[in-house]
């Protein structure tokens, strides 16, 4: 059987579509299935949508959080949870196509043990949005090893790669980078992200930093050598600068002003408390690590668990 997971915030307007497509697809293709919806601390309508989709269609079924957790959280409570032998996550807003899942599963019936659904394009982006997005995947592929330029959630997971995933104990897991990581036999399969149909982007400026910052921090300790590396070059300034000084002071040609020094101290202090503040969110993560509370709270189902 396949499970669709499918994370939900505020998307009333697209649960009955998304259950319809998806399912008449499915069904189409003989694919036995079910759709697992992760109401993910919605504020509007999207809890009651889901429960009355259910209601029409024993094979939707929805998980309901105690508030909003993130949509990393939604994608691995929605692991745990399914119950067939392998599982594709996919957005609600149908901006990946979900007629792919048909493909992804025939690849898993060849053999394939995780199918990376890789986008041909980005869709329409704002120019600031993409170099963002361009630096962050760039930063990423450096830290993982393998190309992240085109990595979506969009993915199917065999039953192996779905329980590797579910002992990695780590609260701040970035899905994206994990599946990928974990290896096993994969492939690839190309799609174009389409425009949404209704609703919102839940994806702020401020969301997408917060974002960005918690998956580079949870998945590679990259910044932490860009301190190091800051750290060597301020030396190297301050060496020059020492030279520059012993120089003038034999040639007794010293500058009487303190121009120099007020310019050394202030970069050395900016390097500084920018290095503290990198090692801060290090800190930060390991102690929402250490705490050990669980990465989501489930307050009701749609089925008997």
């Amino acid at each position: 059987m396949l499970s669709v997971i499918i994370p939900a915030y505020n998307e009333e307007e697209m649960i009955g579509k998304t259950s319809e497509v998806i399912s008449g697809i499915l069904a189409g293709e003989n694919i036995d299935y079910e759709l697992l919806f992760v109401n993910d601390g919605s504020k509007d309508n999207t809890w009651n949508v889901i429960e009355e989709a259910s209601s029409k269609n024993p094979k939707v079924k929805g998980i309901c959080f105690s508030r909003n957790f993130g949509k990393e959280s939604a994608v691995f409570a929605g692991i745990a949870e399914a119950k067939g032998d392998c599982c594709v996550v996919i957005d609600c807003d149908l901006q990946h196509p979900p007629e792919k899942i048909v493909d992804m599963y025939r690849l898993w019936e060849q053999g394939y043990e995780i199918v990376e659904g890789v986008k041909a394009s980005r869709g329409r982006e704002s120019a600031l949005h993409k170099f963002a997005a361009k630096s962050f995947y760039s930063m990423m592929t450096d830290a993982v090893g393998f190309d992240m330029s085109r990595a979506s959630d969009y993915k199917l997971l065999d039953r192996k790669a779905m329980n590797v995933l579910l002992n990695m104990r780590e609260k701040n897991a970035f899905f994206r980078a994990l599946s990928s990581w974990v290896g096993f036999k994969s492939t690839e399969v190309s799609y174009e992200v389409r425009e949404r149909e209704a609703g919102v982007s839940k994806w702020s400026t401020r969301a997408l930093f917060k974002y960005a910052v918690t998956n580079i921090t949870s998945f590679t300790s990259a910044p932490l050598q860009l301190v190091t590396i800051a750290g060597v070059v301020v030396a190297a300034i301050g060496f020059l600068s020492v030279i520059e000084a012993l120089y003038r002071f034999f040639s007794k040609t010293a500058s009487p002003g303190f121009t120099e020094v007020i310019i050394l101290i202030c970069f050395t202090s900016s390097i500084i408390m920018l290095g503290l503040g990198v090692i801060g969110i290090y800190i930060a993560k390991i102690y929402d690590e250490v705490k050990g509370r669980p990465r989501y709270i489930i307050d009701k189902t749609t089925y008997e668990k």
